[in-house]
């Protein structure tokens, strides 16, 4: 049974969409919040994600954004919010697809079937756990030896990087374009600063590595 993930404020609106998606053959579960959406997410992934974006405290385009810094899962907008500009910012954050309010139920069950079609393969672990430290995706949180890491902003997008990818060579150019854009693809200097940052911080032994290995002249691989 796909299961649907509801994320909106309004109490009569989510139960609605409870009652009808399950009509429909979807397991629904719903959060009325951008931190409850993500707390969920990471504890019971969905197959879909039905998301209003005026949520009270983090907005919704703030959860599309944190959710796809480790999940691949289709996402679909459910907003009142009409304007160009709005769609084009949750689409840029990594929405699948946004429909407006009020809406047509057969609509929005037609756009599920879609994303259903399109839905991610594998299943995604938002927490990592190694020898030396743990990393959770979903709370942007590092752990070694039972306290929290405190990583910078910069830190933490190439630890989420290759985190995603355990085992996969990440070239240079791939990660200097994730994290700081295509103007800085070939500044490999960059990277070698904050790698070893990031090995002061987390490695046992940061001159030998065993997690965040480099693969000379060519990118870094992390091993759990």
């Amino acid at each position: 049974m796909t299961r649907v993930l509801v994320v909106e404020d309004e109490t009569q609106i989510a139960r609605a969409l409870q009652i009808n998606l399950r009509v429909h053959g979807y397991e629904a579960v719903t959060a009325s919040s951008g931190e409850a959406a993500l707390a969920a997410a990471a504890e019971a992934p969905a197959d879909i994600v039905v998301l209003d974006l005026g949520l009270p405290g983090m907005d919704g385009v703030e959860v599309i954004r944190r959710l796809r810094e480790w999940s691949s899962v289709p996402i679909i907008v459910l907003s009142a919010r009409h304007g160009a500009e709005d769609k084009v910012e949750a689409l840029d954050a990594g929405a699948d697809d946004y429909v407006t309010k009020p809406f047509g139920l057969e609509e929005l069950m037609a756009r599920l079937r879609a994303a259903a079609r399109r839905g991610t393969a594998r299943p995604e672990t938002p927490r990592v756990q190694t020898r030396d430290f743990s990393v959770d995706l979903a709370a942007r949180r590092v752990v070694r030896d039972g306290k929290d890491v405190r990583l910078t902003p910069t830190e933490w997008s190439i630890l989420a990087v290759l985190v995603r990818q355990p085992g996969t060579l990440v070239t240079q150019r791939e990660l200097l374009m994730q994290v700081w854009g295509p103007a800085y693809a070939k500044e490999s200097q960059y990277l070698r600063v904050y790698m070893a940052q990031l090995r002061r911080k987390l490695e046992r032994d940061p001159s030998n590595p065993r997690h965040l290995r480099t693969e000379a002249g060519i990118g870094y691989r992390f091993d759990p």
